[in-house]
């Protein structure tokens, strides 16, 4: 739109939340573009109802926010979640945020603790999608599992060729061994949508450690050349 009429995108925003009013000149444009009387655009209701159309516009963003709310389950929340998951209540006592970028859906947070998923590091959010099927989980995918008896862990989902009734769950750090559950014990699975975490600094160099890979590979080059020469 902003293109069409030939001004930013930010002054689109401003002429919708009624913070500033286009030039005449815009709008003739606008009227052009919906072959529309300027007359009929600045003194006729154009709604499709009594509900202005700024109105309208207002109570989509609403219910598009109230539909992709976030709930955060901390760590210290976690024990309380095995038992409340399903409890509306429970869930209300979460604290909620949004992200813009998330179209509606239902949607759900949880902080993981542990170096299981390195380079995920301890403490990041897991920002996760309901998953209404387990035949809808994907291999090497990752999910926010929530079962009887491993409780909420995060993990890569890999699916047994042997029987649908089992899981296989995979740590991306390896020092960790994969082990199956059975779906009858899963609860709740939350497909990854975004990691939040805070910033690591920066990484430690060994000085000496580089020179010693440098002298060494210098090395190599001269034994080379001697050979090519």
């Amino acid at each position: 739109m902003a293109e069409l009429l030939g001004i930013k995108r930010s002054l689109v925003g401003a002429y919708e939340e009624e913070r500033a009013e286009p030039r005449l000149e815009v709008m003739q444009i606008i009227c052009d573009m919906f072959k529309l009387s300027l007359e009929d655009f600045l003194f006729k209701d154009l709604s499709e109802s009594k509900l202005p159309y700024l109105q309208k516009r207002r109570m989509a963003k609403l219910n598009e926010d109230r539909n992709s709310v976030i709930h955060l389950v901390p760590v210290k929340a976690a024990a309380g979640y095995m038992s409340g998951y399903s409890d509306p209540g429970f869930i209300d006592e979460l604290n909620t945020f949004t992200l813009p970028m998330l179209s509606p859906g239902n949607y759900r947070a949880f902080e993981i603790l542990g170096d299981s998923m390195l380079p995920t590091p301890s403490g990041s959010i897991i920002v996760g999608e309901k998953v209404q099927d387990v035949e809808a989980i994907k291999t090497n995918d990752t999910y926010i599992v929530v079962s009887k008896m491993e409780g909420i862990v995060y993990k890569r989902v890999e699916k047994t060729s042997r029987t649908k009734k089992q899981l296989t769950l995979i740590s991306d750090n390896p020092a960790y061994a994969p082990y199956n559950v059975n779906t009858d014990d899963v609860m709740e699975f939350w497909k990854t949508q975004f990691i939040i975490s805070k910033p690591t600094g920066r990484p430690h160099f060994d000085v000496n450690h580089l020179a010693n890979v440098v002298t060494t590979l210098q090395t190599h080059v001269s034994n080379l050349q001697g050979r090519i020469g």
